[in-house]
């Protein structure tokens, strides 16, 4: 059941969104300013934050900032003036409502947000490396590594199959992927190689990405 955190100090219309998405399935913690919302935060994972851009110990901008990077955020605004939206968007907001609002439409929005989440929370991780396809952006210890086309498809590939035995035969396909690169023997060898450089402490003695002699590489699974 997906846990929803509903930051809303309008008592009333609180209590009415809680039934209506409680309603549909959902999860709600229902906090009336920011002090408890941080609590609430703090205290239990959410998938998703619906917060109302005043409250009455804050806003919901700096709410958004410190939760979106944990969970989606739905702004509540009774102002749909483009500043407090590009305020809200610019902040990680993933989408705003303006009040007056009808609650199928909040539940819709919800969903919404929810789906593209889902589809696109497809972030690969391996001990201190982690990769994410949607920005083809590689981090380990936290550092940006640059990558090449080539070789962030090839490790896409090894992290997607941690722990597995790869031949070279598979990651030759995988790399060619008709996109019409000529891609041999040697070139995998020549891109495992500068992955390891730009991954592995010591490139010489690899502790990330190993080889298995005689059949291809596998990437180390430990977390």
């Amino acid at each position: 059941m997906e846990h929803i955190l509903l930051v809303e100090d309008d008592c009333a219309l609180a209590m009415g969104l809680v039934y209506s998405i409680q309603q549909e399935g959902f999860e709600v913690t229902h906090c009336p300013d920011a002090k408890s919302a941080r609590e609430a935060f703090a205290s239990s994972p959410f998938d998703l934050a619906i917060l109302d851009v005043m409250l009455p110990d804050g806003n919901g901008f700096d709410l958004c900032r410190q939760f979106h990077s944990s969970c989606p955020v739905i702004l509540l605004t009774a102002c749909d003036e483009e500043v407090n939206v590009v305020m809200g968007l610019d902040g990680g907001a993933d989408d705003y409502i303006t009040k007056p609002f009808r609650v199928r439409e909040l539940i819709s929005r919800m969903r919404a947000v929810l789906r593209r989440c889902k589809s696109t929370d497809d972030t690969l991780k391996a001990g201190a490396l982690t990769l994410h396809p949607e920005h083809s952006c590689v981090t380990l210890k936290g550092q940006s590594i640059p990558l090449t086309a080539m070789e962030l498809r090839l490790l896409s590939h090894l992290m997607r199959n941690k722990g597995q035995t790869l031949t070279r035969t598979q990651l030759l396909d995988k790399l060619w992927d008709n996109r019409g690169e000529f891609v041999d023997d040697n070139t995998l060898s020549v891109n495992i190689r500068r992955l390891r450089e730009k991954l592995e402490e010591n490139p010489n003695q690899p502790q990330t990405i190993l080889t298995v002699r005689g059949v291809g590489y596998r990437l180390e699974a430990s977390e």
